[in-house]
């Protein structure tokens, strides 16, 4: 295979390809649409699929699919062979531009909302050259937009690239103001850490939980779980390194920046984060990176589990998405510089982004909003469902300074002295992390950490990216044709701060004295659960916002709020379903083995021995068949309220319903199934224990 550097990004066709296989004039062209938005010529999408014909058959593919994002939460593609028949009864391998840039899939078998009847199938792909072509399983892969026969966006793709061009245009007006016109192009980036955990696979195909929901619904908590802190960053183990490493492999052949690797804090739980890239492409790359995981677990005999939650009393699984703004020519408008108090410039990008997520903390909070995430949330291993920022003690004052007119001396840079001379000094850092913000600012990005593990990350950057392009465009349009800029832009940086401080936090998120004081006195926003964030998706304020700046239509938003609480719904019911079933086909037969089997022995026991007691059979027995009784019950409680659920043909409603009861009286069930698990004979209890689970893999 050779060095990493031989091999990256071998089955991309990336910029390197390009050079070397299409002619100058198609190159620049292409680099033109890629770079800035130009439209593409018929005779130039020909050149360039002849050469991506090519290139994929040298590389041994057959088949060529338009690789697109719907609503499903994963990716979506449907093959075609290259062949072509000839005269001569043999096949040619073809491959036009008409088949590059558009595809028709069945747009009435994804999730519309609405959009599209059942008997209205035509949908359509369309390329997306802003991302690289690759070859996956000997298919060519086409990054696409997915959309229906009326134009209606159907995927993730689409919107995202439209609030990318919402803030490219009000980011270059703000940059015209400051005398900057070289700058062509302002695109956001992204750097997402994917948390997951690797599970043996021989006990996860004992686990219908595992297999049909992607988490444990009943399970008992272990003699050891992650008390001790000694997983996190700790020695990778044999097995797990060796799934890394040829993780690692696979991804770098696919052009995907893999960089860092680690253990995290719950056990069987890791980290893979990448290097930054252009929103859109992290976007897919990511989406890649949730299906290579769990490609290369199978190769070592693991599972990879990317549900936010797939063992209770553990932490669960996020994704951090660590969101910048940068120029075409290179530059951070997100770096304080040296001097951030006199950064005017930078001053104003960060207060649009302190507008933007208070005005639009609903907007952010529903984009990460799933059945998983909502057992992650606010669960003290994660941010709470409270949005706010943490910008750390320099930043928080620069901003008090300007708010109240006083001067600003500037943090010192202390130099870290450890008490040991062979230890090398360096500079501290000005201000600290905070692991428990929503949405922190760490340098010169911002890391929005309440994205669950699964999540695409499209929804939450397509709501960020908005939210901004809103905050420049006011700032845009305030500032414009001002005669004194400098006072202006100062006044508008006071006021904004004034107005908008309340979302700033850089204390303990997981304080339950904070929940108070952020609801109570500040004003902000706690949607907790999905049911309770996602309708505000169509509140009057949103739907303006997100259709002027043209990222979403009005039916748009309809439809996806429609498909959100029904995915919703969906999830819950088959995790409901799924206990059902384990209760009543395996739980409950093995307790009362069990059971039986102790009421036998202490049968014996008394026939053997006159007047022999029995105590501790007769506690066990009890116990156990109080404990039937309750999971009989509960069972029965949830097998009812599943079957009013069906009666619901709101939505909304339903989703209300399964917050309110179908939730609880899943946690009532599991509740008496896990005592009965600590009461019952690992030889007797069905599936493999959180202790087999979280510990199986050495």
């Amino acid at each position: 295979m050779g060095t990493v550097t031989d091999f990256f990004g071998s089955l991309v066709f990336d910029d390197r390809v390009m050079k070397a296989t299409l002619s100058s004039d198609v190159y620049q062209s292409l680099k033109k649409t890629i770079d800035e938005g130009a439209r593409l010529d018929i005779s130039v999408t020909n050149a360039v699929a002849d050469a991506m014909k090519e290139w994929a058959i040298s590389h041994g593919a057959t088949h060529y699919t338009h690789w697109f994002q719907p609503l499903t939460g994963i990716t979506a593609e449907k093959h075609d062979s290259f062949i072509t028949p000839s005269p001569d009864g043999r096949v040619i391998m073809e491959f036009s531009g008409k088949e590059l840039i558009k595809g028709e899939p069945d747009a009435s078998s994804f999730p519309s909302g609405g959009l599209r009847a059942t008997f209205e199938a035509r949908g359509y792909t369309a390329w997306d050259p802003t991302s690289y072509a690759f070859i996956k399983d000997k298919t060519l892969c086409i990054p696409t937009a997915f959309c229906s026969y009326g134009g209606e966006a159907l995927d993730k793709k689409t919107p995202l690239l439209r609030s990318m061009e919402a803030l490219n245009r009000q980011a270059l007006r703000i940059l015209r103001l400051f005398g900057n016109d070289k700058v062509k192009c302002v695109r956001t980036s992204v750097g997402p850490e994917q948390e997951y955990f690797l599970v043996d696979r021989e006990m996860y195909e004992k686990r219908p939980d595992l297999i049909f929901t992607g988490r444990t619904l009943f399970g008992a908590k272990p003699p050891k779980g992650q008390e001790m802190d000694d997983h996190y960053f700790g020695m990778i183990k044999p097995r797990v390194a060796a799934y890394m490493a040829d993780l690692n492999e696979e991804l770098w052949k696919l052009g995907i920046l893999a960089k860092t690797e680690h253990n995290e804090v719950a056990p069987a739980q890791h980290e893979l984060a990448p290097i930054y890239t252009t929103t859109n492409i992290a976007t897919d790359h990511n989406q890649l990176t949730m299906e290579i995981m769990q490609k290369v677990a199978a190769r070592h005999g693991l599972v990879c589990l990317l549900h936010e939650k797939p063992f209770a009393g553990v932490n669960g699984s996020g994704k951090h998405n660590n969101w910048s703004i940068s120029t075409d020519n290179g530059v951070n408008l997100l770096t304080p510089g040296e001097t951030p108090y006199e950064n005017a410039q930078f001053l104003i990008f960060l207060c649009a982004v302190i507008k933007a997520v208070d005005d639009y903390q609903d907007l952010l909070r529903l984009s990460v909003a799933t059945a998983g995430n909502d057992h992650r949330l606010g669960a003290n291993e994660a941010p709470p469902a409270v949005v706010s920022i943490f910008l750390g003690d320099e930043l928080t004052a620069v901003l008090d300074a300007i708010e109240n007119d006083t001067p600003y001396s500037g943090a010192e840079k202390s130099v870290m002295r450890l008490g040991v001379h062979v230890l090398p000094k360096f500079t501290r850092d000005t201000t600290d992390r905070n692991r428990t913000s929503p949405f922190a600012f760490t340098g010169n990005k911002f890391e929005f950490r309440m994205l669950g593990s699964s999540n695409s990350i499209a929804c939450a950057n397509m709501m960020l990216n908005s939210a901004v392009a809103e905050s420049l465009k006011q700032f845009a349009d305030e500032l414009e044709g001002k005669e004194d800029f400098d006072s202006a832009m100062h006044e508008l940086i006071k006021k904004t701060i004034k107005e908008h401080k309340r979302i700033i936090f850089n204390g303990n998120g997981y304080d339950d004295a904070w929940i108070e004081e952020a609801v109570g006195k500040r004003g902000l926003l706690n949607y907790r659960t999905t049911p309770d964030c996602m309708p505000h998706l169509l509140d009057k304020k949103n739907i303006d916002m997100l259709t002027y700046h043209k990222v979403f239509s009005e039916a748009e938003l309809e439809s996806r709020c429609e498909i959100m609480l029904e995915n919703y719904n969906k999830t819950v019911a088959i995790e409901a379903n799924t206990m059902i079933d384990m209760t009543k086909k395996q739980l409950l037969p093995s307790i009362e083995e069990y059971t039986a089997k102790i009421a036998s022995a202490a049968k014996v026991k008394m026939d053997v021995v006159e007047g022999l007691s029995c105590s501790y059979e007769k506690k066990i027995i009890s116990r156990l068949s109080g404990l039937i009784a309750q999971i009989s019950d509960s069972c029965d409680e949830l097998e009812s309220a599943v079957v009013q659920l069906q009666s619901y043909d709101d939505v909304k409603e339903a989703s209300y319903f399964i917050r309110d009861e179908i939730i609880a009286k899943m946690a009532r069930l599991r509740l008496a199934a896990d005592e009965a698990e600590t009461l019952t004979d690992a030889k007797c209890w069905p599936y493999p224990s959180y202790a087999d689970l979280l510990f199986g893999v050495r």
